[in-house]
């Protein structure tokens, strides 16, 4: 059986990880990145493709620099790399372990969002389609030529972790199509149209402020593209709100963009001009996260004709 070695780190990179083993591909070893501090409490928390890993006992590597592992790698004597959202740029070095290919799966339609935000920036941009693209690994990041794209719609209602469930679900079956012909070297790779590459860099700290003077589904789009991770918030009296869950109403408002026009029982209204916005559940500086109804029945009734800002 042709040796496979995975790598990657979060939450996504798990579905890829568990279709392999599931599929009785051979999974000689596992790449991750090292345990970080989480929560309030710091606890040394081990990443989720680890955790997988562990519980089917496979081996697992976790350098800080992945360069620091070469010798180790080079003796597993692989056939294949596999990575999806690993995190680190891996050298020719590592990539030429690989007798056939080392391949990524990657949560966008390649050319466009290469990167490390992909899913947040289809979202935050608006975009009615995303979908997956098994590449090559080369230097230059997510620039290798693609063997398969498989695509799925984005509805008005998804957010970033909906549509990464979606993608994650996408991917598993993009590289069940092509990967015993990649192992078999009869794959076709077709190069990117460099003329059509974008880019989703890791969102920043910045890209968190929510800016509701611009009014519109944009101001939508940003937050859902946040949620469930990292959260976008506004200030409302110079206090931080985080929004956790919202949805569109598709009227019309003469209040300013982002006053808060009203509540219907489970919605906070917030007037976006010609839509209005729905905050279902919403987390208030210092507090926990809570739905709108006990934060209306709070200080929130004191609120109506405030604005967000």
């Amino acid at each position: 059986m042709k040796r496979i070695l995975f790598m990657g780190t979060p939450e996504f990179a798990c579905g890829i990880l568990k279709c392999l083993i599931e599929n009785h591909y051979n999974v000689v070893g596992v790449v991750s990145q090292p345990d970080k501090k989480v929560g309030r409490k710091q606890v040394l928390t081990p990443t989720p493709v680890k955790s997988l890993a562990a519980s089917y006992n496979l081996s697992v590597f976790q350098p800080v620099h992945i360069k620091d592992i070469y010798e180790q790698l080079r003796q597993l004597d692989l056939d294949c790399i596999i990575t999806c959202a690993y995190g680190q740029m891996i050298p020719e070095d590592i990539l030429h372990l690989a007798k056939i290919r080392c391949i990524n799966v990657h949560a966008s339609l390649l050319p466009k969002y290469r990167g490390g935000a992909p899913i947040h920036k289809a979202i935050i941009n608006g975009e009615k389609e995303s979908g997956v693209s098994i590449m090559e690994m080369v230097k230059k990041m997510d620039a290798g030529d693609v063997c398969c794209v498989k695509k799925v719609a984005i509805t008005e209602e998804d957010t970033m972790g909906s549509l990464h469930d979606k993608l994650m679900k996408c991917g598993e079956e993009a590289l069940l199509e092509v990967l015993d012909d990649i192992l078999d070297n009869k794959a076709v790779f077709v190069p990117q149209d460099e003329s059509q590459v974008s880019f989703a860099w890791n969102i920043t700290k910045e890209e968190e402020k929510i800016d509701f003077s611009k009014g519109g589904r944009s101001v939508y789009d940003h937050i859902r593209g946040l949620i469930p991770s990292p959260v976008g918030y506004a200030y409302l009296e110079n206090k931080k709100i985080k929004f956790h869950e919202v949805r569109l109403l598709h009227e019309e408002s003469a209040a300013a963009f982002g006053e808060i026009i009203g509540f219907d029982g489970t919605h906070l209204q917030v007037s976006l001009g010609d839509l209005i916005l729905l905050v279902t559940q919403l987390q208030p500086e210092g507090k926990a996260k809570m739905s709108a109804r006990d934060f209306y029945n709070g200080h929130g009734k004191n609120l109506i004709g405030k604005r967000f800002e």
